[in-house]
């Protein structure tokens, strides 16, 4: 049963699937997905070719937006849209600490999670199709993660495409997860110098904060342990358009007087809790680094491990050596299923992801090189999250890719000038350009 909904500009409808949780085994276990479905409100009676939306992430839903801003409004001028919530994450059915447990203990849990990465999410694609379009193939727009995946969906069922189009998402067709991490610290570390030239007068506003943190134990409201570890991972925004500056204005006002001395506000607290915590996303953290196993290898924790080649990062050393607080970025670390009360009862299921070997290859070379889909891919220059060097020799490799490389938007550049980077690689598969 579908219901339909109007918001400024658009007509809205609820979407529900039932999908194997392992497509190698149709018969076996059942998930939900659900998707909403926008068109124009003009435009609901017409008879227009789809577009399905590959949300970044992994583990995040797709964007709830209002009406018809960034990119979708320049998407409903030619396509009915399907926003799907990717398998475990937003309606379709969730993946948390609380559901979870019904697989049973950590083995059974890290079991279940296989089933999620890239190639799954294609095969949900594809079993959904049919219903959708009534067997046209569609267009694939995919935004970081999401990009991934539709890599992956030009290599496992290119026949389902018809056009595909990739912002900031163009992974690399074999790196290891250490691969990946070893060139992401050098750009991390390129942004926090950014920013720390932008705004100097954080240089010491995150020096004092990361000395309190050392001198005093701060729980969060929600019961997150705020280290100085995780005070660094805030980093982590400075590869979306607003990100130094959203941060900039958390550090300004930081600290307030109180009896027994200068304290973290409790509206510092509460922000920097809702940038920090998983609860939303758990996914995220639990799958993030299996998105690179493709081969025998296991992951094994390895931003952690790749970051001791990285001894600037050091949090201690560098307030010791008078340096600024060096941040990290969109990296997951074994601590953070200490320190966040949402993470802590899947510390043992994602120890057994990270220790997992065997993973299956998620891109096909023979395939992509014969390509046949018209493919374009915005590759924004020195992406914080994808690397720039990765991507391109990815799109090398994809027969007929057409690549637009531009330092006008960082890693959201689809949110941030959604409408001008839609509408250039439209214009890009089209030939139009």
């Amino acid at each position: 049963m579908t219901a339909s909904y109007r918001q400024p500009g658009v007509v809205l409808t609820d979407r529900r699937f039932t999908v194997p949780l392992d497509h190698d085994d149709p018969a076996g276990e059942k998930i939900e997905l659900y998707a909403r479905e926008v068109v124009a409100s003009g435009r609901a009676d017409q008879d227009l070719p789809w577009l399905v939306y590959l949300q970044g992430g992994p583990g995040f839903g797709a964007n709830r937006f209002i009406g018809k801003p960034a990119w979708l409004g320049r998407a409903l001028q030619d396509f009915r849209v399907l926003l799907l919530d990717q398998r475990g994450t937003g309606a379709s059915t969730p993946a948390n600490r609380q559901t979870l447990p019904l697989r049973g203990g950590p083995a059974e849990q890290a079991e279940y999670l296989t089933h999620f990465r890239a190639d799954s999410i294609v095969r949900d694609c594809e079993a959904i199709r049919p219903q959708v379009t009534g067997g046209a193939p569609w267009t694939a727009l995919g935004q970081s993660f999401g990009g991934f995946c539709t890599v992956s969906y030009l290599s496992l069922a290119p026949e389902g495409l018809s056009a595909a189009l990739i912002t900031g998402g163009l992974p690399s067709l074999d790196a290891h997860a250490d691969d990946v991490y070893r060139a992401a610290y050098p750009r991390i570390a390129r942004k926090v110098a950014a920013h720390y030239a932008r705004y100097p007068q954080d240089v010491e506003r995150a020096r004092r904060i990361a000395e309190h943190l050392l001198a005093h134990e701060v729980v969060l409201p929600n019961g997150y342990r705020l280290t100085v570890e995780a005070f660094q991972s805030l980093g982590n925004v400075l590869g979306g358009s607003e990100g130094s500056h959203r941060l900039h204005y958390l550090l300004e006002d930081a600290f307030v007087p109180t009896p027994q001395g200068p304290a973290l506000s409790d509206a510092f607290q509460e922000e920097v809790q809702g940038m920090l915590s998983f609860a939303g996303h758990p996914l995220w953290a639990l799958v993030h680094e299996s998105i690179y196993g493709q081969d025998e290898r296991p992951t094994n924790w390895s931003a952690q491990r790749i970051r001791a080649e990285f001894p600037q990062f050091d949090a201690a050393e560098a307030l010791a050596e008078g340096r600024p607080l060096p941040l990290t970025g969109e990296t997951m670390f074994p601590w953070q299923f200490e320190t966040d009360p949402a993470l802590r009862p899947l510390r043992e299921t994602a120890e057994a992801l990270a220790a997992r070997t065997g993973w299956t290859p998620l891109y096909d070379r023979a395939r992509l090189a014969a390509n046949e889909v018209p493919v374009a891919a915005a590759v924004y220059h020195d992406d914080m999250y994808v690397d720039t060097a990765h991507s391109l020799r990815t799109a090398r490799a994809i027969r007929g890719l057409r690549t637009w490389v531009t330092d006008e938007f960082e890693h959201d550049g689809v949110r941030a000038g959604g409408p001008r980077v839609l509408d250039r690689l439209l214009a890009m598969v089209r030939d139009e350009v």
